[in-house]
């Protein structure tokens, strides 16, 4: 609802509002059997075989990809924006992360394990967490290729060229790091198989609040601002706003506000 409407609201009685919620229900219901077809199809993708040895560095040591499976057959990893000169973690990804942890323990009654990866060390990977308070597995995958095959990290001549390949095309893009879901299947052999990855504003399914935000009449309330979620912070730093990184490396340069 754009904020005219909220200015100007139109108020009707309860038998009129029922009638245009029951068109809208309508609406509702014919998209929730659109996004259960699609994620059908979506189940239906072709495989992909892991052909590398992903080698991470985990709290408890050296971790490999199937080690992340932690016992179960289905995987979902987050790749958060988190550059190893970077002091802190994105804000954006920290706001999708902090919907996370009260998922783990139904997430793995469906035999599935989540980890986070991101190439920043352990170093400033673990002091960040702490603070965050947040209880998911999160890795380093500095050193590896594995954010640079899944299309989450960028080299610097790949950024020098002006456009790198995310999203599934060529497209420009502000950051070295980058936002993803990649999810993985092993079977009984111990093969790993990659059968998805979403990237962009196809992560928004595990932010929760925005599904919260859609329900109010202001919405997100994000389209008079430099770029969606420039008002996220990390959820210490409301207060504040403040961002350790100065030069804001997750951000576009030219919609960075101030603060």
């Amino acid at each position: 609802m754009s904020t005219s409407t909220i200015d100007n609201p139109k108020i009707v009685s309860r038998e009129e509002w029922l009638a245009a919620r029951k068109t809208l229900l309508a609406k509702e219901k014919q998209l929730t059997r659109e996004r259960d077809a699609l994620a059908a199809e979506r189940r239906q993708l072709p495989w992909v075989k892991v052909e590398k040895n992903y080698v991470f560095d985990s709290p408890d040591g050296k971790k490999t990809l199937a080690d992340l499976f932690d016992g179960r057959s289905q995987l979902i990893v987050y790749h958060f924006m988190f550059g190893p000169e970077w002091n802190e973690g994105c804000p954006s990804c920290s706001f999708g992360m902090d919907h996370t942890d009260g998922a783990l323990p139904h997430l793995a009654q469906r035999d599935v394990s989540f980890a986070a990866v991101s190439r920043a060390p352990l170093s400033k990977i673990e002091p960040f967490k702490k603070r965050m308070g947040w209880r998911f597995a999160w890795v380093s995958s500095f050193g590896t290729d594995f954010n640079y095959d899944y299309r989450a990290s960028f080299t610097q001549e790949e950024l020098t060229r002006g456009k790198v390949a995310y999203n599934f095309d060529l497209v420009e893009f502000p950051s070295a790091e980058a936002p993803g879901i990649s999810v993985f299947y092993k079977d009984k052999s111990g093969t790993i198989f990659n059968t998805y990855c979403a990237y962009a504003r196809g992560t928004e399914n595990v932010v929760n609040t925005y599904n919260y935000l859609d329900l109010v009449p202001k919405g997100r309330d994000e389209d008079a601002l430099p770029f969606t979620m420039s008002w996220v912070r990390h959820h210490d730093r409301y207060a504040d706003g403040y961002l350790a990184d100065a030069d804001k490396p997750y951000w576009p340069a030219e919609a960075t506000p101030a603060g």
